[in-house]
């Protein structure tokens, strides 16, 4: 029997028609799933990684053990290196998913005395790695850098001498591209802010890795104004795992102090090959740091892609449907449905009409903020785009 407080638990999500379940997998047309640019089926990628193991005479299935123990497998020294280099970054650390490279930051780096201002919007694993740390730590309202700004100027956190070593560190938090809204906060006037009264600023690049190239962060050139950047595999890479880019330093204190990576099994040699193959499909086509002026060669997925965004924006125009998506440049449109009831009906509706689109539900997302989520890829076809969202104006 379940104990009486979990079954309540449990009731209360059932009388709120926002219980969850694991679903099956689906052959409908894909509109909900990270892997933007298709790598995660990519034959290519698949061939090549399991060439790569054979040719480096790598034939084990597991890790065998945390990477302090007997896990820190050769490949993850390459992957490594490879971040660095892709990423512009003095060292790269890796970790088993993006939920464990969060917990594992901010559990671990912001110390007692020091300040978190994070979007309210951010990432649950983000949220649960600052319910770890020892660090006070404030929201401040969606992309609003005002807010920001007033949480700094009302607190003694201002640090007027950055060289002093007992003082307390303020760090800003966010994400280049939003999960549940698909918008992007202003990087550049984010890290104007951060340089004016000393903070350290995170971003996790979970969202934009591979849809926007090498990151928004590198698009925009601000590698240097960024303290830890977070990288993921599992969405537009099509891979497993993810990494914290950043200092040496940061690096060496994440081996040391991060539990997330000290007491799990490392990623197997397999994940690892498949990160060095889809970064591969990156490197060559992607220029890293465009200079203005200069023409960048881009891969035909992350084109094609681009190209599936800006002609869903067009369909949601020329349908007006403009007031019921939140606006978006990225591969990820939302619209909102208030109700968990209503937005669960017009979700089976799409997906009886052959849509994969899925409802996002409160308490995920905040009450009356109930919403599709569409996330585009390079595969879909623009006929696709169109049926379902004259479906969605139709429903609506």
């Amino acid at each position: 029997m379940l104990p009486k407080k979990l079954r309540k638990k449990l009731d209360k999500r059932n009388e709120e028609n926002a219980i969850r379940s694991l679903p099956k997998q689906s052959d409908l047309i894909d509109f909900s799933s990270n892997d933007y640019l298709g790598l995660a089926k990519d034959a290519t990628i698949f061939e090549s990684t399991h060439q790569y193991l054979i040719d480096k005479e790598i034939i084990e299935n597991g890790a065998t053990g945390s990477r302090l123990l007997s896990g820190n497998h050769s490949l993850y020294q390459k992957v490594e290196q490879l971040l660095c280099n892709f990423h512009e970054s003095e060292a790269a650390l890796v970790f088993n998913s993006g939920y464990d490279a969060n917990i594992g930051f901010f559990s671990s780096v912001p110390q007692r005395g020091d300040l978190i201002l994070y979007d309210e919007l951010i990432h649950a694993s983000i949220r649960d790695g600052i319910k770890m740390s020892n660090a006070k730590s404030f929201k401040f309202r969606h992309n609003n850098f005002e807010d920001i700004q007033s949480h700094l100027e009302r607190g003694s956190y201002i640090q007027k001498d950055v060289s002093a070593s007992t003082q307390n560190e303020i760090y800003i938090v966010t994400e280049s591209v939003f999960s549940m809204d698909g918008d992007t906060p202003d990087l550049k006037a984010l890290a104007h802010i951060s340089r004016k009264y000393n903070c350290r600023l995170v971003i996790d690049e979970a969202h934009a890795i591979g849809v926007h190239g090498s990151g928004l962060v590198q698009q925009l050139n601000l590698q240097k104004d960024v303290f830890a950047r977070i990288a993921t595999f599992g969405k537009a890479l099509g891979g497993h795992g993810a990494a914290i880019i950043g200092s040496s330093d940061l690096k060496s204190y994440l081996i040391n102090f991060a539990r997330s990576l000290m007491y799990t099994t490392g990623l197997p040699p397999h994940s690892l090959a498949t990160i060095l193959m889809a970064y591969e499909h990156l490197k060559n086509n992607v220029l890293l740091s465009p200079v203005k002026g200069t023409k960048v060669q881009v891969p035909s997925n992350i084109q094609q892609l681009r190209n599936n965004i800006e002609y869903f924006k067009t369909q949601i125009s020329s349908l007006g449907l403009t007031e019921n998506l939140i606006p978006s440049n990225s591969a990820i449109h939302c619209a909102i449905v208030p109700g968990n009831e209503s937005v669960k009906a017009l979700a089976i509706s799409l997906q009886k009409n052959g849509f994969n689109v899925k409802p996002i539900l409160s308490p995920t997302v905040p009450k009356d903020q109930e919403r599709l989520r569409f996330c585009l890829h390079s595969y879909n076809t623009k006929d696709q785009i169109k049926q379902v969202l004259a479906l969605l104006k139709e429903a609506l």
